[in-house]
């Protein structure tokens, strides 16, 4: 017999550092105002839509706050929104692209600056993903009885990487500059437990489904490696540093000719859940999906309206134009902005959707929105 076991999204949190800065204020930060650089650059921007994005660096480009403060920080504006201290948890899942440290992991840094009592610890790796394999295993654990309160947190600062000092000497292209002019700093977090919020909406999770089709497809996103594909004896774990650093190992690169690979696979995974009748178009409320661009959404746009004639995109949310993208963070930072929006009431449903480009992955959560016991929950 299936469990009848719940869990509940009932704390929500986000942290942005410093001023938001646009278009015309990024190269103050990560530098790169040559011809060849600045031509990129705004060809990237004028496709991907991002109007302003935050940095946790100064106007000169140097760090303000580690990886983990800015997870903590998130964290710290859920427990609040909560009402609930660190204490109360009993299990702290993380999810990051490159932590500030190589060990420990990230979850005992988060862990360690946030304080509270003994708890189990998870750091998911990966890119994008992460974020909602981190919330899938919290949610087991609740659902299993383990604990009765988890937190989740995604957490990037891709900013350092992103100065122009790691790309002195390195050739300008757009597999090395794509994501330069793409990715940005935040954190988002979420309070999981076994029973609604008390006085005011949660939202329960349905369901989380990740799926990888790294079988099918190459790398397409990378870092520590020359090629497109990891050599023995090559990586920057196996070379001095110097000459890791000299050959753009370091660099963060995108294959953007497999973009639009990623976009229909994507699509292929949503019209799966449909078919196998784990989402219903017809009563799903809400979407808030992470993607990196315009284009995308745009692409996903034209896909769902062969499946769904009648699609209203009112239901699609997204803060990537205003928020920029944070990575394993923004489907948190979104999900946090869209609650406190108010858009959602008892018995309304949303899906959580993000690919990954890394070695092409998809993630998906289904939430309901449940109102205060005191008024009956919605099921």
């Amino acid at each position: 017999m299936a469990s009848t076991a719940s869990a509940y999204l009932t704390g929500f949190g986000r942290y942005l550092p410093g001023d938001p800065v646009d278009n015309d204020g990024i190269v103050s930060r990560l530098g790169g105002d040559d011809a060849v650089t600045a031509r990129i650059r705004r060809r990237v921007l004028d496709a991907n839509g991002i109007r302003q994005r935050y940095y946790a660096l100064d106007e000169q480009g140097e760090p303000t706050e580690l990886n983990e403060e800015l997870a903590v920080k998130a964290l710290t504006a859920a427990l609040d929104d909560r009402g609930i201290a660190a204490g109360d948890l009993r299990m702290l899942a993380t999810a990051t692209t490159m932590g500030d440290v190589l060990v420990p992991g990230f979850a005992s840094m988060v862990h360690g600056r946030l304080g509270g009592g003994p708890m189990q610890l998870l750091s998911a790796s990966g890119v994008c993903a992460s974020s909602l394999a981190a919330l899938d295993a919290a949610v087991s654990k609740i659902k299993l009885g383990d604990h009765p309160r988890a937190a989740v947190v995604g957490s990037e600062l891709s900013s350092r990487s992103l100065r122009q000092r790691r790309y002195d000497g390195i050739r300008a292209g757009m597999d090395s500059h794509f994501l330069r002019w793409m990715l940005s700093d935040g954190a988002g977090a979420v309070v999981v437990e076994f029973q609604p919020h008390p006085t005011r909406l949660s939202l329960r999770v349905d369901w989380v489904r990740h799926v990888s089709l790294a079988h099918e497809y190459d790398v397409c996103m990378r870092a520590g490696i020359k090629g497109p594909e990891p050599v023995v004896g090559s990586t920057w774990q196996d070379v001095p540093v110097d000459d890791a650093a000299a050959a753009g190992m370091f660099l963060l690169r995108q294959d953007v000719s497999m973009l639009d690979d990623l976009a229909g696979a994507g699509l292929a995974q949503f019209e799966e859940l449909v078919d196998i009748g784990l989402v219903d178009i017809s009563h799903l409320d809400h979407v808030i999906c992470h993607y990196s661009t315009n284009a995308f959404r745009d692409l996903a746009f034209d896909g769902l309206r062969k499946r769904v004639p009648t699609l209203d995109t009112d239901r699609w949310f997204s803060n990537l134009e205003t928020c920029g993208n944070t990575g394993a963070a923004s489907i948190f930072i979104a999900l946090e902005e869209a609650f406190r929006s108010g858009r959602f009431s008892p018995g309304e449903t949303i899906l959580l959707a993000v690919p990954e480009s890394g070695r092409f992955s998809f993630a998906f959560a289904h939430l309901t929105v449940v109102a205060p016991p005191q008024q009956g929950a919605s099921s």
